[in-house]
Order: structure tokens, then C-alpha cells, then sequence
């Protein structure tokens, strides 16, 4: 049975916000690590993607937006 943190849903979003983090930091590692102009651009691109995705979870936590406002 689910205990009661892992019911909250900032539980979740915060656990996925911070691997998502990590795949950015890795991302932005790996950047220099690679000599390809295009690789580079795609890794850039990638953790640009994934930072707003961080910023959708941590709006989603802190209700920011609308759509994550309960409708009365």
C-alpha cells in the first residue's frame, strides 16, 4: 500500500523534477565532452526541453498556471 508522502503528487513531481534536473546537468557535461557541432546543439537543445519541463512540474507544484487550478 502507497503511504501517504508517495499519495502527494509534489511527491512525485518533485522526484521527477529532480531527474530531470540530473539529465540536464549530465547533458550540459557531456557538451564538452563531444566534438560534433550538431551533438552539441542537440545536447543544448535537449536540456533547454527538459528545463521547461522542470519549470511545468514545478509550476504544476506551486499552482503558477491556470490549467493546474482545480476548476470550481
Amino acid at each position: 500500500m502507497a503511504s501517504a508522502s508517495e499519495k502527494d503528487p509534489r511527491h512525485h513531481t518533485r522526484r521527477m523534477a529532480q531527474r530531470l534536473q540530473e539529465t540536464v546537468a549530465h547533458l550540459r557535461e557531456d557538451i564538452g565532452k563531444v566534438e560534433e557541432p550538431q551533438l552539441k546543439a542537440m545536447f543544448e537543445t535537449s536540456a533547454e526541453v527538459l528545463n521547461g519541463l522542470i519549470k511545468a512540474f514545478n509550476d504544476y507544484d506551486k499552482k503558477n498556471e491556470a490549467a493546474w487550478r482545480k476548476s470550481a
